[in-house]
């Protein structure tokens, strides 16, 4: 084993294939020495029996590490994300000085970053949460690396980054995106983004060769030729030199003999589930992530796949077929990415990150599994207007949405004729045009409650005033039908009215809890009813005990009121009851 007597300026913690092969990478740069170190042992002597030429300083445990890195000691940290980063980082934070710099070179969850960098921040400690993309010949041969952190940790870092990252257009594939878990969230909307590729680019495959009838061969020569034009991209690349392949037992196609099963590693569910807190939708994102999820449960899909006894004849495509799918992906694709660069605007205004959306193009030109020639065109779109409302209002990107409107609809209509699904298609056109209509179509939640719907600004005050009514209902209402409906609990959404069919002037009427509530609430018999007071028409959720002290003494304050003043109405047949005296508790 190779000896280094002398101090490294970067370190790496877990060589497992990532991480032995960015220390290579690194070590491969001049003016770089650097630290390795494995919890366990064998891993480091695996690397440098293979590659101990390359100057590599090892250590067999975390002190020696430590010790062999000079100040400011930078470390990245190439572990499982989770529980192993968080025991790594203890030990370090245990050793490491003020200005030292830990960087975490996994996927890691921006959240987790975030938290990371607060804490050790608090030690004088810089903690740099990094996304590397570009998988193990990334990592060897130069990746497109996001960087968050801060501008201190970027200043010793920057170049040591540059010096192993991914070249395009002459540049570096790597910039600083922002503070604190900038970069790990820009890696996860790029692995977002990733998802709906490849989902688009599989649903291209089964149209053409369940519903086109193409070959296999057919197929290769097709992706070969889109790889020359707009579509050109390191996945369309690789999906023709997969369809190549051929079994060496059974000289079929290798793609056929392949499981249809793929799970997920959780960042491309993570980006679905931070762009519906965000409100942003990623609608490509999401039917990606949920095609693994039902690809995932074989049984389940066989079962149901034998529930269903009869299915549509395919349907017939014209000539042109191949090159619908083709425009049709592309416009696809373009959607995709504009919906993963809405959710980095949405993420830097919320968590309060500058992040240049074309510097993001122009690293993902290079190294990274999204490479592609269009992210040019994005780069020029975010150049000419940096504050760009979204990608699908620039001209060119616009444009090529419209020439691929038609195709869309074609394939989209083909697809759902012959019962092949294509989720990937029909979301990407449904993201198109609901924006582009007159009116959207939506649902709202119906659901009654004392603050659902209302402002968080005006919750306080009508939690202190009961007799506050709905804002929309009218200004003559009286104190009882307030205080009525204060009881009935109308103020997420639902309209009050004075009276209703069959109920005198007076009668405060909840449109959506007309007969299983009463207008002091849940389990009051309504006026007319003839049924049993919180029988089956009692709403089991707004339980009277559930409601607060102040919606109780509402309630009762409309009992007296109505049995004040309100006639009900008689059930036919049934006797008059007389009006209860004046003073009455009710």
């Amino acid at each position: 084993m190779a000896e280094n007597n002398d101090k490294a300026n970067i370190g790496v913690i877990g060589l497992a294939v990532m991480g032995s092969n960015l220390a290579r990478n690194l070590a491969s740069r001049e003016g770089n020495t650097v630290a390795v170190y494995n919890r366990t042992y064998a891993r480091t002597e695996e690397l440098m029996n293979e590659h101990g030429d390359m100057g590599f300083i090892a250590s067999e445990d975390i002190d020696g590490f430590v010790a062999s890195l000079s100040k400011p000691r930078t470390a990245i940290i190439m572990v499982q994300a989770g529980k192993g980063t968080d025991a790594v980082i203890s030990q370090l934070a245990d050793r490491f000085e003020e200005g030292d710099i830990i960087v975490d070179g996994g996927n890691a969850n921006f959240h987790d970053t975030i938290r990371r960098e607060h804490d050790l921040k608090e030690k004088g400690l810089n903690f740099v949460g990094t996304g590397i993309s570009g998988g193990e010949e990334g990592a060897l041969h130069g990746p497109s690396i996001m960087p968050g952190g801060s501008d201190e940790a970027w200043e010793t870092l920057g170049p040591i980054l540059k010096s192993i990252a991914a070249v395009a257009e002459g540049e570096p594939c790597v910039t600083h995106v922002g503070t604190d878990g900038a970069g790990h969230f820009v890696k996860m909307v790029h692995n977002g983004i990733e998802y709906a590729d490849m989902q688009l680019i599989a649903e291209s495959y089964d149209l053409l060769r369940r519903v086109g009838g193409y070959s296999v061969d057919q197929l290769v020569q097709v992706f070969d030729e889109w790889n020359k034009g707009d579509l050109e991209s390191y996945l369309i690349e690789i999906t023709g030199e997969v369809l190549k392949q051929q079994d060496a037992d059974t000289g079929k196609p290798l793609v056929d003999l392949i499981r249809d099963e793929a799970g997920s590693k959780g960042t491309g569910v993570w980006t679905v589930q931070n762009a519906v807190g965000l409100g942003i939708p990623v609608s490509g994102i999401g039917e990606a992530v949920f095609a693994r999820a039902v690809s995932s449960k074989p049984t389940q899909r066989e079962a149901v796949r034998k529930s269903v006894t009869k299915r549509p004849d395919i349907a017939e495509v014209p000539d042109t077929f191949a090159d619908d799918v083709r425009a049709a992906l592309y416009a696809s694709k373009v959607v995709a990415y504009a919906q993963g660069f809405d959710l980095i605007i949405a993420g830097a205004k919320e968590y309060d990150w500058d992040i240049a959306l074309g510097d993001m193009a122009k690293i993902w030109r290079g190294g990274c599994i999204i490479r592609a020639q269009f992210l040019n065109r994005i780069v020029e779109a975010y150049d000419k207007d940096p504050e760009l409302a979204s990608l699908l209002v620039d001209p060119y990107f616009a444009n090529a949405v419209a020439e691929g409107e038609a195709a869309w609809r074609r394939i989209v209509g083909i697809a759902a004729a012959s019962g092949i699904p294509a989720p990937g298609f029909s979301s990407a056109t449904s993201s198109v045009r609901t924006p582009t209509s007159a009116r959207t179509r939506t649902a709202r939640s119906t659901r009654c409650g004392p603050t659902r719907g209302v402002p968080r600004s005006s919750r306080s005050r009508r939690r202190t005033d009961p007799h506050r009514s709905d804002p929309r209902a009218s200004s003559s209402t009286g104190p009882s039908v307030r205080a009525a409906a204060a009881g009935c609990g109308s103020w997420g959404g639902g309209r009050v009215r004075r009276a209703g069919r069959g109920v005198r002037s007076g009668r405060v009427v909840c449109l959506r809890r007309r007969f299983a509530r009463g207008p002091a609430g849940p389990g009051v018999r309504p006026a007319g009813h003839r049924g049993r007071a919180g029988g089956p028409n009692r709403v089991p959720h707004a339980r009277r005990t559930s409601r607060p002290r102040w919606c109780r003494r509402a309630a009762r304050s409309a009992r007296r009121s109505r049995a004040r003043s309100v006639v009900r109405p008689r059930a036919p047949g049934r006797p008059r009851r007389p009006r209860a005296p004046r003073g009455s508790t009710g």
